[in-house]
């Protein structure tokens, strides 16, 4: 009998990140924990990684062709795909590399909603691109598969591929299974081109492995597996597929919905008014509550007005007004005054916390969520309660996964010295301009470096920062820094090392 996987718990995350090729990006070697804040100055680089991951996500779901058309350009638009690869001044152009550590659900269903159980849950999977430019005057560029494998991590050495700080009863929660081969592997065949192996892995499929020759791939192998024959690569397509990217844009968030709208937040904030409507039910029903929509609604959305308060002052209440004749639902604040005020007259700062307040109540959003610089439209003395908010979003790596503790996972980034003051400092990442030399060329790279006497430095074994270059993004501070936070709770700007250097 197949499991119900409705009450399955999602055990999605982005353990670690390699690159090399893509962009700038050269030889990047990255640790994430539940979550990362990657600090930079601006056009270093730092959203390259956003952009590698988006790439990745874009490959499970599209032609590799149509995935490097759809990716953003230097002016944030389509361009042409040599953008993606990182080109020497002799006009070659680098393979791309990419690797990604995950972990996986240990349950989910494919495209035609057949259910996946993963053998194990801790995998690792792997690609290398090459641009290919034309061949003759009618012909046009493209993009070569050349490797691609999926391969699992034991059980017995997660520990080792999970530096930041964890409890034993966290990994047991979210490492699970056994297997002795790789689900997809790559070999050369008959010392005459590269051949792509799918490893089944289903009991009903028989064991049968199928073969792609690598250079005339349309697409990754991985995007075109169903859950009869793959279903734990089925599962790491689908942990890939969840990856997102918010871009909160005001006009979204203040946009109402229809009866009719889907009632979970797009990456743009859209459909807030349809989310925050289906959680405060939700929650009303979790109470017991039967009364009208608009009492249940705002009884169901007490929690999100008391934390949107450590925002703004004077905050009464959220609810969602139900048009009932032009079947519309609208975003409402209260304040204790009793004055409504909608959508449309709320500041960007407000909306983009109450969505962010949405999504950390809302079961239906798990695995990675990445953001830029969640800082806008903040008051820089409110900075600190959306870094918290942030925090509480992602998973808490003290407990073990479940419905109260989903596996949400949370990577920032920011030029801001307020957010850097304040992140903990092991959960920073510092992105510095680098000039590599490759293939004989001087190329501009970025560094990825971290602070000292953290897990990232200890456990990862990442290159440390300059204390000067850390204290450029501390200039100025927030607020004083508390030198007895010990921790989790210490802060960027609480470490005796940097204290008597600031200029507090």
């Amino acid at each position: 009998m197949q499991p119900d996987l409705q009450d399955q718990a999602f055990f999605p995350m982005l353990t670690r990140l390699r690159v090399n090729g893509f962009k700038n990006l050269i030889d990047v070697d990255l640790h994430f924990g539940p979550f990362t804040c990657i600090a930079g100055a601006n056009a270093v680089g730092k959203s390259n990684l956003f952009d590698v991951m988006l790439f990745l996500k874009a490959l499970m779901d599209a032609p590799i062709m149509d995935a490097a058309m759809a990716m953003r350009g230097e002016k944030r638009s389509v361009s042409d795909i040599r953008h993606l690869f990182t080109q020497t001044d002799k006009g070659i152009y680098l393979p791309l590399e990419i690797e990604a550590e995950m972990l996986v659900p240990p349950a989910g269903s494919d495209d035609l909603d057949q259910p996946a159980e993963a053998r194990t849950t801790f995998l690792v999977y792997s690609l290398e691109l090459r641009y290919r430019p034309p061949a003759g005057a009618v012909s046009r560029p493209r993009i070569e598969l050349v490797e691609e494998t999926l391969e699992y991590i034991k059980k017995g050495e997660a520990h080792t591929h999970l530096p930041f700080r964890h409890t034993p009863k966290w990994r047991d929660s979210v490492v699970k299974g056994r297997h002795t081969s790789p689900y997809i592997s790559t070999e050369i065949h008959e010392g005459e081109f590269r051949v792509v192996k799918l490893h089944q892995d289903s009991s009903t499929s028989g064991g049968r492995t199928r073969l792609f020759q690598a250079e005339k791939l349309p697409r990754t192998v991985l995007s075109t597996v169903n859950a009869q024959e793959s279903p734990t690569a089925v599962l790491a397509r689908r942990e890939m597929l969840n990856w997102r990217l918010l871009q909160l844009e005001p006009a979204a968030l203040r946009a109402p919905d229809g009866f009719d709208a889907p009632s979970q937040l797009a990456p743009s904030g859209a459909h807030l008014p349809a989310t925050l409507f289906r959680l405060s039910q939700e929650q009303a029903r979790d109470d017991g509550g039967h009364s009208a929509p608009e009492e249940s609604s705002e009884r169901g959305l007490t929690w999100i007005a008391n934390r949107l308060s450590e925002l703004i002052d004077q905050v009464g209440r959220v609810g969602i007004d139900r048009d009932d004749k032009r079947e519309l639902l609208t975003l409402l604040l209260t304040d204790r005054y009793g004055t409504e005020l909608p959508a449309k007259a709320l500041s960007d700062g407000t909306l983009r916390f109450l969505a962010l307040a949405s999504i950390e109540i809302d079961p239906t959003l798990t695995g990675l969520i990445c953001m830029e610089e969640p800082e806008n439209g903040i008051h820089p003395e409110r900075v600190g309660a959306m870094l918290r908010l942030l925090r509480d979003v992602a998973v808490d790596p003290g407990l073990a996964v479940d419905d109260d503790n989903p596996l949400r996972q949370v990577i920032i980034n920011t030029h801001s010295p307020v957010v850097v003051g304040q992140v903990p400092d092991d959960t920073l990442v510092f992105a510095v301009p680098e000039q590599q030399v490759v293939e004989g060329s001087l190329i501009k790279g970025v560094s990825f470096r971290s602070l000292s006497d953290t897990w990232r430095t200890k456990a990862a074994h990442m290159a440390v920062i300059a204390k000067g270059k850390a204290l450029a993004f501390l200039q100025p501070v927030a607020e004083k820094g508390n030198p007895k936070r010990k921790g989790d709770d210490r802060r960027v700007m609480d470490r005796e090392d940097l204290q008597p250097e600031l200029a507090l």
